[in-house]
């Protein structure tokens, strides 16, 4: 798509988002707070493997860095739902530095097991750890205190209110990653993508480019993390499972893992498809898979990346057939 075509869609995007804040009820709300939830950890994660062409199996680790990061300060420190969510970003960026410093060391396969390995390495710890993390139990009793900016308190307990405390880091997140994938650092991430020999012979550090990129989509992942404690009021170890992880890989295949907006668009579809058919079947794991792999192997590049191509033909088919008479 063409940038003023971009452009619009997110202009469109806003209104309909904020739109539904302003007259949803608390389930559509619910639902659209998942999706831009889950769209942050994808979009993080698509810095990794779209933009730096790295798979990894681990991210949910990060997930539930942010998520038991802000449990943990919210129930033992303080309600602050800011410094909560700071301490959730804190605990996922130490976490992705820690493993991204063992795991950059490899690539492909290697890195994905590495990712593999230290993602269960975590999902152990917590499920251990039942004096700190709760165990399988979790923890529970999360509440959403108020917002204190000092000349101003907002309650979050309410659906709307939380909804664009959301908001806010949605576009927060959507901004900042759109100016890193911009930026000569995201041009460099997209070289080694393609061709990281070359990259490496005009003489850059790609071991220190491929950590940075991979502590940057943690601390993604760790920020989706807190805001969907947050939401849920409680986190369980299952946060940190491998099956976690799998939700950003295929939210990102299924949007578009070489586009802006394909993690965002691969989020609502996930959510919004999930939700309908468990309506529908309890085997709906079964028909939720059947239709993902429809999708991602019906839409080359992904929904986005199939759409921009459309339009694309469209633009340049008129020329071609003034060109032919």
């Amino acid at each position: 798509m063409s940038r003023d075509w971009g452009y619009w869609l997110w202009v469109l995007t806003t209104a309909v988002l904020v739109t539904i804040g302003l007259f949803s009820g608390r389930f559509v709300l619910y639902l659209a707070m998942k999706v831009m939830i889950l769209s942050i950890f994808a979009m993080g994660y698509n810095l990794l493997l779209g933009r730096t062409g790295l798979l990894s199996f681990g991210h949910a680790a990060f997930y539930a860095g942010g998520a038991y990061g802000l449990g943990l300060v919210s129930l033992h420190l303080t309600p602050h739902p800011l410094l909560g969510i700071a301490a959730g970003i804190g605990v996922a960026f130490l976490m992705a530095t820690v493993i991204g410093f063992f795991c950059v060391r490899h690539t492909e396969i290697y890195f994905a097991m590495l990712t593999l390995a230290f993602g269960m390495m975590v999902f152990s710890l917590i499920w251990n750890l039942r004096s700190i993390t709760g165990g399988d139990d979790g923890l529970v009793g999360i509440s959403r205190a108020p917002l204190a900016l000092g000349f101003l308190t907002i309650s979050l307990a309410k659906a709307s209110h939380y909804y664009f405390f959301v908001l806010f880091f949605f576009f927060l997140s959507v901004f900042l990653i759109y100016l890193i994938r911009q930026s000569p650092f995201g041009l460099i991430l997209s070289g080694i993508r393609e061709n990281d020999r070359r990259i490496e012979f005009a003489g850059i550090s790609l071991r220190n480019y491929r950590l940075a990129a991979f502590v940057i989509s943690g601390t993604f992942a760790g920020l989706a993390g807190a805001l969907g404690t947050l939401l849920e009021s409680n986190t369980s170890p299952f946060s940190a499972h491998w099956s976690y992880s799998a939700q950003p890989v295929l939210v990102s295949l299924i949007g578009g893992i070489q586009t802006f907006a394909g993690p965002v668009v691969g989020s609502v579809i996930f959510v919004v498809l999930r939700e309908i058919i468990e309506r529908f079947t309890h085997n709906w794991m079964l028909w939720f898979a059947i239709i993902l792999l429809i999708i991602i192997m019906g839409f080359r590049g992904g929904v986005v990346g199939a759409i921009s191509e459309f339009f694309g033909r469209a633009k340049h088919h008129p020329m071609s057939s003034e060109g032919n008479a």
